[in-house]
């Protein structure tokens, strides 16, 4: 697979990754979203875990650092694929910490936490989606 080809997929990887991260969360809303909550004091501890969800991130950044300057120096040689797998490894691992807190809004949807503290969640898990897109130096 040719180095355009391999961007190209890492690419709609992402955008597929934004639509698991956030289709539960507008789904939940639309259909729980108006309904009378269920356990209304989980609403703080669930947006705590949420926010607390982010940290999980942190490990996973730096091994898809590491990975995406190890595929940087292999450019152009006999390890480019296998270091380029090694990226989208370590990046589907990170995409899954990316996405609980956005995953965790659609949760706590049930429990009526407030509409601006499931958008502050799901802003989270975007940018935090966004540190894993591939630079365009890269290739």
């Amino acid at each position: 697979m040719t180095r355009p080809q391999v961007r190209r997929q890492l690419a709609l990887a992402w955008w597929r990754q934004l639509g698991y991260t956030l289709l539960p969360l507008l789904v939940m809303s639309y259909l729980f979203g108006e309904d009378e909550p269920l356990l209304p004091v989980l609403q703080m501890p669930l947006f705590i875990v949420g926010l607390a969800s982010m940290f999980l991130t942190l490990p996973l950044f730096s091994a898809y650092k590491r990975a995406l300057v190890a595929t940087e120096a292999a450019l152009g040689r006999a390890e480019e694929p296998g270091a380029w797998a090694e990226l989208a490894r370590r990046r589907r691992k990170a995409f899954l910490a990316a996405g609980l807190p956005a995953w965790i809004a659609a949760v706590a949807v049930l429990v009526g936490l407030n509409g601006v503290a499931l958008i502050l969640l799901a802003v989270s898990s975007v940018v935090i989606l966004y540190l894993y897109r591939i630079p365009r130096q890269l290739g």
